[in-house]
């Protein structure tokens, strides 16, 4: 549904984006993930055709990505394009005649779009009287009011509460049966792990690392990590590396790569002898995937 071949963009001397291709197939739910500054915002705005690429080729369906792609493409942006005063009908309203949709289509469509964000209730309540989380709603309403086939959902959950977010993540997985295709960003690795088929993961405008969660995670030599709290770092350290355990540091914890799920007393053993106030286990996750990419680890992809 939507191909990037080779797409490059500098401003000035800084290269943004270096020759990043991906492919993303209808109805999957892609998950692109990067720090700030990786070219996230640039690809989507590429995608978007506010900005033009230094060279490289945007494919929509099956057209090259311009004029006739324009109402192909959704999107609910990181922040709230709604008018406050507005209420929730009239905003959308407004919208679908910008998209060209005739009166009458654009007032089913509303209900519509309304009714599947479950705010057809607030139709009639200005959008600056909704929570957070209902206006994120709209926006997502608003993304789809004109039928896209690609829905690009840039941090659709930040800020949000638990509740607030869970609600969204259900409306995400609904684009999937709709066979919309979504490009998601998201600084939240839960959110990505829990919605996408597929994941990649920029760092200084290049794709280092992409696959299914299980693709990426056979990339890392552990089935899972272990992190321990010990008076005794530099012993726990020196022992593990006898072990042939990598170590990592997650958030000021030292965790290390253990290569074999071990039953607790047998993982204890191989420590025997090191001040260990407390150890966990679990497995490899998005984070630590991300971590490792992100810092210019080995490429993972």
């Amino acid at each position: 549904m939507l191909k990037l071949e080779n797409l490059s963009k500098r401003y000035g001397s800084k290269p943004v984006l270096q020759d990043l291709s991906l492919t993303l197939q209808p109805g999957e739910i892609y998950g692109l993930l990067g720090p700030n500054g990786a070219g996230k915002t640039t690809t989507i705005n590429i995608i978007c055709g506010l900005l033009k690429a230094d060279s490289g080729r945007v494919t929509i369906g099956d057209r090259p990505a311009g004029a006739a792609t324009k109402a192909w493409v959704g999107v609910m942006p990181q922040s709230n394009l709604l008018y406050g005063s507005l209420t929730c009908g009239d905003n959308l309203a407004f919208l679908g005649r910008l998209y060209g949709l005739s009166r009458a289509d654009c007032q089913r469509r509303v209900d519509i779009c309304l009714e599947s964000v479950n705010l057809l209730d607030q139709k009639h309540t200005p959008v600056e009287r909704l929570s957070g989380g209902m206006q994120r709603r709209l926006s997502m309403a608003a993304a789809i009011l004109h039928r896209p086939k690609l829905v690009i959902l840039d941090e659709p959950t930040t800020g949000l509460d638990i509740e607030a977010r869970q609600e969204l993540w259900q409306l995400i997985r609904q684009f999937k049966s709709m066979g919309v295709t979504v490009l998601l960003t998201s600084h939240l690795l839960d959110e990505v792990e829990r919605l996408c088929q597929r994941i990649g993961i920029l760092r200084q405008g290049r794709l280092l690392a992409e696959g299914t969660l299980a693709e990426l995670r056979s990339h890392i030599p552990a089935q899972e990590i272990v992190t321990v709290e010990t008076s005794d770092p530099e012993g726990a350290i020196a022992r593990a590396q006898q072990l042939g355990y990598p170590h990592r540091t997650y958030g000021g914890d030292l965790a290390f790569w253990v290569p074999d799920q071990l039953e607790l007393q047998d993982l204890l053993l191989r420590f025997e002898g090191i001040s260990l106030d407390s150890i966990a286990r679990s497995p490899v996750k998005l984070e630590h995937i991300y971590l490792e990419v992100t810092r210019g680890g080995a490429v993972v992809g």
